[in-house]
């Protein structure tokens, strides 16, 4: 069974994401373009996952896995899957706990936007969500795991927060057998530089900030049901 898969969202809570990610238009597009399952995955936080998901379950839209992008200590950005709301919102503390108290400047960074089923807006995160926690990579890896998730390093072939970008390599000790890639020919272009990273299985991400830019329906993993991703992403 394929499930085409765009596990890489942000809504309006992340202040770099446009604000017309709310969670109607967000479950809408990604039906509109045939995908089975997406993922919300807001910088640090996974605060309007729970309304992305209601919404879309009630217009039989894709299935919605709750998670977060986290930036860790070394400002590497990690994409965090969770398997349900309660581990979500576990692992959201754990890096909340050890987030600097650095308020938002939304005329700065933009707007940090919570929104309800309705996509009314209903608060506004005043944290600064863009800025790294002091946990390491390896310490966060441990912790997704023990809650049933996944944490795969984001976007490797940018330039800018990307493990390879940082450290120059995956490090052996990281828990993955998976490395998140805008597309295939970025993948053959990094793999035929760093013959290594053959050795890791490619997921491929739109890391949409606008709805457009949001994947078609081009990538699928092959597992029986949304929830058996997480036995096939896990190292």
């Amino acid at each position: 069974m394929k499930l085409y898969y765009d596990l890489h969202i942000h809504s309006g809570l992340s202040p770099c994401a446009d604000k017309t990610m709310t969670p109607h238009n967000i479950a809408a597009m990604a039906k509109l373009k045939g995908l089975d399952v997406i993922a919300v995955t807001d910088h640090q936080s996974c605060g309007n996952c729970a309304a992305v998901m209601a919404v879309s379950a009630r217009m039989d839209g894709p299935t919605v896995l709750p998670g977060l992008e986290i930036e860790s200590a070394e400002e590497i950005h990690l994409l965090c899957l969770m398997p349900d709301l309660t581990a979500a919102s576990w692992i959201e503390k754990q890096v909340r706990d050890h987030l600097p108290d650095r308020p938002n400047r939304p005329e700065i960074f933009g707007e940090q936007l919570l929104f309800d089923e309705n996509d009314h807006v209903i608060g506004r995160e005043s944290c600064l969500l863009l800025q790294p926690c002091t946990l390491d990579c390896l310490s966060l890896a441990l912790l997704v795991a023990d809650q049933g998730g996944v944490l795969i390093p984001a976007h490797v072939d940018r330039d800018a927060y990307s493990m390879l970008q940082t450290l120059g390599t995956i490090p052996a000790d990281y828990p993955t057998r998976w490395l998140e890639y805008a597309d295939p020919e970025s993948t053959r272009f990094l793999v035929a530089r760093m013959p290594q990273l053959r050795h890791f299985m490619p997921l491929y991400n739109s890391d949409a900030h606008r709805l457009g830019s949001i994947s078609e329906k081009i990538h699928a993993l092959n597992v029986t049901d949304p929830l058996a991703i997480f036995s096939a992403l896990r190292p």
